[in-house]
């Protein structure tokens, strides 16, 4: 289905959806939907099913910056509180969602689903994609950003220390910083009359094309929480433009690093990652997430809970 609901604000959004949810819920009837991550569809499908009375199971359950200033937060603890199983990544996750009083009965570690995906299309990103070759850059010679969040780029003094920080890297390190603009940032890039001729900015990628190029970085700097986690599992540094992750776990093996927004912190933490050892052990489970919870789905609704 596509429901075509466009940009707008997030009531905007999240209305919309909502409606056209609902529409298909009621046509399809399911026994249990599933909904993955933090964002404006996860909220919306989780509060149509809800108000349908079917269950509902949260892939990625748990997480948590405690940065309500984050719209993705308040998506996550919302959803959280209205779904029948919660899927939670890592054992941090599921104690979340313990001291926020959800049952342990309905909280299932199961790992996270974004390792079935890195471990299925890294092999077929290698051989079907050319993308530094494309754009001119050698294998561990880069450096990959990726800057989006709304906290980050519709902050001017936020954008513009973010974009100084990188225009450091770039005078002592002397690599390449590769920049896949998002488009939101590109149009406050141009409102704000930003520019930064040390970056390498090209268009948004397909999946496979960003898979091979973060897995061939030297390091990547990101606002990103999904970006984060793929960083560790492919074992590439990582330096988080932000002041909070809802990913510690990446913090607790050394796989990242939290720089925030100030240009010399981002050149700092830059400096410690560039000379980190990259044998950390990935905590984001063994690939086969997607399994046990279709396992679990099947073995609750059969039990009739």
């Amino acid at each position: 289905y596509n429901l075509e609901v466009g940009s707008g604000t997030h009531a905007e959004e999240t209305g919309r959806m909502l409606m056209g949810i609902e529409k298909v819920l009621q046509e399809e009837r399911p026994d249990v939907i599933l909904v993955e991550g933090d964002t404006n569809t996860v909220l919306a499908g989780a509060l149509a099913a809800c108000k349908l009375q079917i269950k509902i199971g949260h892939v990625e359950a748990g997480l948590r910056s405690y940065d309500r200033e984050m719209p993705e937060e308040i998506n996550r603890v919302l959803t959280d509180h209205v779904s029948d199983y919660l899927f939670a990544p890592t054992e941090k996750a599921k104690n979340n969602l313990l001291r926020e009083g959800i049952s342990e009965k309905k909280i299932f570690v199961t790992g996270n689903t974004i390792v079935d995906a890195v471990y299925q299309n890294i092999k077929l990103a290698e051989e079907n994609s050319n993308i530094l070759e494309a754009i001119g850059v050698n294998d561990n010679d880069y450096f990959l950003v990726t800057i989006h969040r709304q906290e980050n780029v519709d902050n001017i003094q936020r954008f513009r220390n973010i974009l100084e920080g990188l225009k450091l890297l770039h005078k002592e390190f002397d690599l390449p910083v590769i920049y896949p603009i998002h488009p939101r940032a590109k149009k406050r890039m141009q409102e704000y009359g930003l520019n930064n001729d040390s970056l390498t900015m090209i268009e948004p990628l397909d999946y496979l094309s960003f898979l091979q190029l973060e897995s061939k970085a030297r390091l990547i700097l990101t606002d990103s929480g999904g970006v984060q986690e793929e960083a560790c599992i492919l074992k590439v540094p990582c330096v988080t433009l932000r002041y909070n992750t809802e990913r510690p776990e990446t913090l607790d093996v050394g796989a990242n690093v939290i720089a925030g927004t100030e240009p010399v912190n981002i050149l700092e933490k830059t400096r410690i990652m560039m000379g980190r050892s990259r044998s950390w052990e990935n905590p984001f489970g063994d690939g086969r997430a997607a399994e046990r919870i279709v396992n679990i789905i099947n073995s609750q609704e059969l039990c009739g809970l």
